[in-house]
């Protein structure tokens, strides 16, 4: 039985087509998962276009946001049966002998393996999922809306995991994908004040933000970040995809501040990191999620405490991934999903 995939073939430009292939099969540990959505994110537009700056394997079926119903149970799984309405996580593969997957830190783990890079994801109809990632969906959620619990828990992670905000706080984002917006949402939900910033070009995202309570600034935030004493932003999250913002992030932030960086940027930087010295600043990456964030977070999406419906763009069968990822691409919207039934 054949099944129609977005795959990436190539590193060149643009190598990305819809395929056939054969449809998948499970080990004793896995699910067969029948993908009802499927999230189109940054890092899949950055692989069509090839600025990726990750490893890959080619080829590769694209896609690690998504969302579907159990079709087929391993022999070795417990807890879940057919029909079962459930979202995935990302980690296809890890080493469970690692330290940090004993700690519960397998976002960490250096073998780790991620759906639609370094393994077949979820744009396709049908995708075998470990048992020991799934989460259940609750009542009332819809697939379109558990399609984006992942990006919901990368910001989760860089606002609320890894740094601290406390409420009344002030916290510039760098960059309206949709990453930094849903690091704004979630900043918002523990009490701050938070401004986005972009370019002329990203007006339409911006304005998406003002949904969330945030401020929309295009161009220079020092105004915004200095209003209160002079200082700066208690925290500024890099969602950017470029190096460069990093310099910018420590112009903002205030002595004793943080910088929380989530967005990758291939680029050197090629300037000084002495004001991170001197201005006595933290300097957090954060890197992907684990099971207990991914918890809290479908209880904020399903209270709709963080409502996703404000970033969601638009939804396309599978067939029309190009227009989806164009449309996405173009910034005229923050997410684009796809539907392969």
């Amino acid at each position: 039985m054949q099944d129609l995939a977005v795959v990436n073939y190539g590193p060149e430009k643009f190598s990305v087509e819809l395929r056939e292939m054969p449809r998948a099969t499970i080990r004793d540990d896995e699910v067969l998962l029948e993908v009802q959505a499927v999230g189109v994110c940054g890092s899949d537009l950055h692989m069509w276009t090839g600025q990726q700056s990750w490893s890959m394997k080619y080829p590769v079926v694209l896609g690690h946001e998504f969302c579907g119903v159990i079709c087929e149970v391993g022999g070795r799984v417990a807890g879940w049966k057919e029909g079962d309405r459930v979202i995935s996580e990302t980690a296809a593969v890890v080493d469970a002998n690692s330290p940090y997957t004993r700690q519960g830190r397998y976002n960490l783990d250096p073998n780790r393996l991620g759906f639609g890079a370094l393994i077949d994801g979820a744009m396709r109809r049908y995708v075998p999922v470990p048992a020991r990632i799934l989460h259940r969906m609750p009542a009332g959620m819809t697939f379109e809306q558990a399609a984006l619990t992942e990006p919901c828990c990368v910001a989760y992670n860089a606002v609320a995991g890894n740094v601290r905000i406390f409420p009344g706080d002030r916290i510039v984002v760098l960059g309206p994908g949709p990453i930094g917006i849903l690091c704004g949402a979630i900043a918002r939900l523990c009490g701050a004040d938070v401004a986005i910033v972009g370019l002329e070009q990203d007006r339409a995202r911006l304005d998406v933000s003002r949904q969330y309570g945030c401020e929309p600034i295009v161009g220079d935030a020092n105004n915004w970040a200095r209003a209160v004493d002079g200082l700066g932003a208690d925290g500024v999250v890099d969602a950017t995809g470029v190096s460069a913002a990093l310099s910018t992030a420590l112009d903002l932030v205030r002595p004793a501040g943080w910088i929380s960086k989530v967005g990758w940027g291939p680029q050197p930087t090629n300037f000084s990191l002495d004001r991170l010295v001197q201005k006595n600043v933290t300097l957090q990456g954060s890197f992907s999620h684990n099971w207990p964030i991914w918890e809290r977070v479908i209880r904020l999406i399903a209270s709709e405490s963080l409502d996703v419906r404000p970033i969601t763009g638009g939804v396309w069968p599978l067939s029309e991934w190009r227009e989806a990822f164009e449309t996405m691409h173009s910034g005229k919207i923050v997410k684009a999903i796809l539907k392969p039934l």
